[in-house]
């Protein structure tokens, strides 16, 4: 499992141009499934993330986690993150897991989220077509890959 996370004064999800979800500052998390994943996966992103500190304490030192901050968290599916562009110029998704498998693990991982941060997690709409729209803060972007824990 690969996430992308970006620290966020605002961000957006636009469906069928209509708002879908908004949070204020807070964590952008772009999360990307492959069908090796599993809820450990799942466990141990999801820990990782809620203590993750990268918000400014009253120093202005990125000593804060999300929880910390009192920021809100949304959450959008791309199954782009298991992009594979060793061969040619058009990317293969081949690693990226199916709906079938995809989604229960992504709506595990928001219900986890969720249940950690002991606050409603905004999400997207696994699959749509989505429009993101984010103003990052700092900018800070941080990549994890679950199959790379040490």
């Amino acid at each position: 499992m690969r996430v992308v996370i970006q620290r966020v004064q605002s961000a957006s999800v636009t469906i069928d141009k209509k708002l879908f979800s908004a949070i204020e500052k807070g964590l952008l998390i772009l999360v990307g499934i492959e069908e090796a994943d599993t809820t450990e996966d799942i466990d141990w992103l999801c820990r990782k993330i809620i203590d993750l500190r990268i918000f400014a304490d009253a120093e202005g030192k990125m000593n804060l986690s999300v929880k910390d901050a009192g920021g809100d968290i949304l959450v959008i599916s791309q199954f782009t993150l298991h992009a594979s562009t060793k061969k040619g110029n058009r990317p293969s998704y081949i690693k990226a897991a199916r709906p079938e498998t995809a989604i229960p693990l992504y709506e595990n991982f928001t219900t986890m989220l969720s249940n950690l941060y002991q606050k409603p997690v905004k999400t997207g709409v696994f699959g749509a077509d989505m429009q993101v729209l984010l103003v990052n803060d700092g900018p800070v972007t941080i990549c994890i890959d679950s199959k790379n824990k040490e």
